[in-house]
């Protein structure tokens, strides 16, 4: 293809996709202030929806804020736990996040005032939502080619997070990232890795012209 990268350059691209892991896992070190601003950089140069980048990024460096975080975290997986019934003990098993371990905490939310973006929003709002989890995947990505883990934290209370934050009523913070040196990278993503679920194949979800019931009932068995 003419526009295509050389072959080591499409190497490393693929290699840092399926390498790519949520971790848990940290070891102490820090990331130099050019590395994290040169990470921040790939995640801010993201696509989005009518170029409105609606993500907002805060960096947290305060001790009893990043404990204060951890608490919300906590808090939301022993919820978490108490819905699953039957699998509540082997979820309280697992590790779900490092938000003390990790090196840097970066809390990822959608901006204020999203309603006045209509390009692209007007029949699919959600767009925003998509354009941040972009920025996300580029930061994790980077991470990972640069040797850095990167985990994921969806487990909290928005609005607790909102407060403690001071954000505006009318932001959504999305995610609560941890970043940092990792002694290796899981072989296969963790949750599989444990045995709690298997990742599906891609024909599972693949389609062509409309809806096939039968693989729709295999990637929602998932």
């Amino acid at each position: 293809m003419k526009h295509c990268f050389t072959e080591e350059q499409r190497t490393g691209v693929y290699k840092a996709i399926y390498e790519r892991r949520d971790m848990r896992h940290f070891i102490p070190g820090n990331i130099e202030p050019e590395l994290l601003s040169k990470l921040l950089t790939a995640a801010h140069a993201a696509p989005s929806v009518g170029l409105m980048q609606p993500w907002r990024i805060i960096r947290i460096t305060d001790a009893n804020t990043r404990q204060a975080l951890y608490h919300i975290v906590e808090n939301e997986r022993i919820a978490t736990a108490e819905a699953m019934d039957e699998r509540r003990d082997a979820f309280m098993k697992l590790k779900v996040e490092g938000v003390l371990d990790c090196s840097e905490l970066l809390i990822i939310a959608l901006c204020d005032r999203r309603e006045k973006y209509i390009f692209g929003r007007r029949t699919l709002p959600e767009m925003d939502l998509a354009s941040a989890s972009c920025a996300i995947q580029n930061l994790w990505l980077a991470a990972r080619a640069e040797g850095l883990g990167m985990g994921w934290v969806s487990l909290f209370e928005p609005g607790a997070v909102r407060q403690l934050l001071k954000m505006p009523e009318d932001s959504q913070p999305i995610a609560i990232l941890c970043l940092g040196p990792v002694k290796e990278f899981y072989p296969e993503p963790m949750l599989q890795q444990e045995g709690w679920i298997a990742s599906g194949d891609i024909d599972n979800v693949l389609m062509e012209n409309s809806w096939q019931q039968e693989k729709a009932k295999k990637a929602h068995q998932r």
